[in-house]
């Protein structure tokens, strides 16, 4: 069947509601609007559903979340997981949310399988905590997490709490390909599957054993006591955040804690905000007009499902946006200062951070005895290294983090978790005020003692439906024509998705063109390390269509470290263009 056949089914089906054909008779004219919304599938990965809320196959909708759950529950019903079964589902705050959650649970409950609902919106960690706690085999939350307000999303879990494995994610795709969009999809209102006993609501016992989790994995609590005039402005972005962050806090002990009010509104069209987004500076110029005003040190913000949280800090009379990498340095070596001071920091303590996060980390564990891990990019594969050595007690899991502004301490939980670092900052902050610094100032030393580092992220965004065949061609012309260098001649070439890195430049014994595995499982990353220590990755984001460019510069202070930035931005932005 053709995009224009499929256009046309979904115009005079029954099963179509009348809402979304009008929609549809409203783009009867444009052609190229009919092709990209039809002519494939949203695409279904481990990352689960993302995409613009609009109808069609390849649009957030309730026939595509329909259609994705269906998948899921075919695949559940193939499984044996021992002692696992049901389904926890919660949702954010953006538009269509909940509508989305109940289509989920309709889709489950007809399919024979329990599901745990969430009485209203949670944090995406939370989701990750509850399944465990509900011995369910899987998870699904409905969000979009920083992206615009036109999107939303469907991530799923499995019974580890970790996201959907690469082989179970493949199932369900192809499950999806197998079957129809109408034909194969079994419904339930949602009403009549929790009279049938179907659906269990969920809510306030499982805040406060997951609230009582995050505050176990405080270093310091008495720092937050003893610094009671510490006053923090706190965002949730219109999201989440807006119940248990400064609920959290207030357990721990927190005196002075400012919201936003304009921000604890809970609203999908986040009015305030061009983008929901916690690693912009632009996102926080309310919390910044607060902290002015009442002379605070510390501003947090967490994006709308709860698991990233970004830091804006004071430097003088400024206010300074941390980066992504920054707070993870700064949390890892605070977690590891105050459990050396309580005698709490475990002899096999490890740390996970991703390949494109900061190699600042690594120096950080290596002069403190704490063991670095590094895995691929996506908190999944953190979540798998916390349940590996749960299993085997090879390492005692202390932090890991992404660059992109997600952290997790504590094993509660398998997915980053913007609470607890939300958590964490504000306790550290505490900590550093006690001896009369900023965390700006505390960052500074640190460069001072581990090395100058400066990273970037650049995204290059494409437009268009067909923005993931033209990611795709980049990627493929990147492999067929390997640059000599980024600003720096290139020593190696990690290709994830071959499994082989490559050396260019004669290193340690080895001669150009010899090759070895990267030890690492597959994925669509290329990763070049340059002379002086440097470092370059392109990768297609799995949930938005843009080639992110990491950049990874240090040297013998800032300024050449500043430099050596300069240098790759300027030869891998001329390298990779949209």
């Amino acid at each position: 069947m053709n995009y224009r056949e499929e256009y046309n089914r979904w115009l005079v089906s029954d099963l179509v509601d009348e809402a979304t054909k009008e929609e549809l008779r409203g783009i009867a004219g444009d052609e190229k609007e009919i092709e990209g919304r039809f002519s494939k599938l949203l695409d279904f990965g481990t990352a689960g559903l993302r995409g613009i809320m609009c109808a069609g196959l390849f649009g957030m909708n309730v026939y595509t979340v329909r259609y994705a759950t269906q998948g899921l529950a075919n695949l559940i019903n193939s499984s044996d997981e021992p002692g696992k079964s049901g389904v926890t589902i919660a949702h954010d705050s953006r538009n269509n949310s909940d509508l989305f959650a109940r289509e989920a649970a309709g889709v489950l409950a007809a399919n024979g399988i329990h599901v745990y609902f969430f009485e209203s919106l949670r944090p995406t960690p939370e989701l990750s905590f509850a399944l465990r706690e509900t011995d369910s085999i899987a998870g699904i939350n409905i969000t979009a997490s920083h992206n615009p307000k036109e999107y939303n999303g469907y991530k799923v879990y499995w019974a580890d709490g970790a996201q959907l494995p690469p082989e179970h994610a493949a199932e369900v795709a192809e499950s999806m390909k197998r079957s129809d969009i109408f034909d194969d999809v079994k419904t339930m209102d949602f009403a009549k599957a929790a009279s049938d006993g179907f659906i269990t609501i969920i809510g306030d016992e499982i805040d406060e054993k997951y609230l009582s989790n995050v505050l176990s994995q405080s270093a310091s609590a008495e720092s937050v006591r003893a610094a009671a005039d510490f006053k923090l402005i706190y965002t949730p972005l219109h999201g989440t955040g807006y119940k248990l962050v400064p609920e959290v806090l207030k357990r721990l002990g927190a005196k002075n804690i400012i919201t936003v009010p304009e921000q604890m509104i809970i609203d999908g069209n986040f009015p305030t905000v061009a983008s929901p987004n916690p690693d912009n500076i632009g996102t926080f110029g309310l919390a910044i007009d607060l902290a002015k005003a009442n002379d605070a040190n510390l501003i947090i913000g967490t994006d709308p499902d709860g698991d990233r949280c970004g830091a804006v800090v004071r430097n003088g009379d400024e206010f300074v946006m941390l980066s992504g990498n920054q707070i993870g340095v700064l949390l890892l070596d605070y977690l590891i200062q105050a459990k050396k001071e309580a005698g709490a920091l475990a002899p096999n303590a490890a740390a996970v951070k991703s390949v494109v996060s900061t190699p600042m980390a690594n120096v950080i564990c290596d002069e403190n005895d704490v063991t670095m891990i590094e895995v691929l990019t996506g908190f999944k594969y953190i979540g798998e290294k916390i349940k590996e050595w749960e299993a085997n007690g090879e390492h005692t899991y202390l932090f890991g983090f992404e660059e992109s502004n997600g952290y997790l301490a504590g094993t509660y939980a398998r997915d980053k978790d913007a609470v607890v670092a939300s958590m964490l900052l504000y306790e550290m902050a505490c900590y550093y005020s006690l001896k009369g610094l900023t965390l700006y100032e505390v960052l500074q030393e640190m460069y001072k003692k581990y090395g100058f580092f400066k990273e970037e992220v650049i995204s290059i965004q494409f437009e268009g439906f067909d923005a993931q065949d033209k990611m795709a061609a980049v990627m493929k012309d990147l492999r067929a024509n390997p640059p000599a260098e980024i600003g720096y001649p290139i020593e190696f070439i990690r290709d994830y998705a071959s499994g082989v890195v490559t050396v260019v430049l004669p290193a340690c014994g080895a001669a150009p063109g010899d090759t070895y595995p990267t030890g690492l499982p597959s994925a669509n990353m290329l990763f070049y390390e340059l002379t002086g220590g440097s470092k370059a990755v392109v990768r297609p984001s799995g949930t938005e269509p843009k080639v992110k460019l990491y950049l990874m510069a240090q040297g013998s202070d800032a300024a050449s470290a500043g430099a050596a930035l300069d240098a790759i931005r300027s030869a891998l932005t001329d390298i990779v263009k949209a």
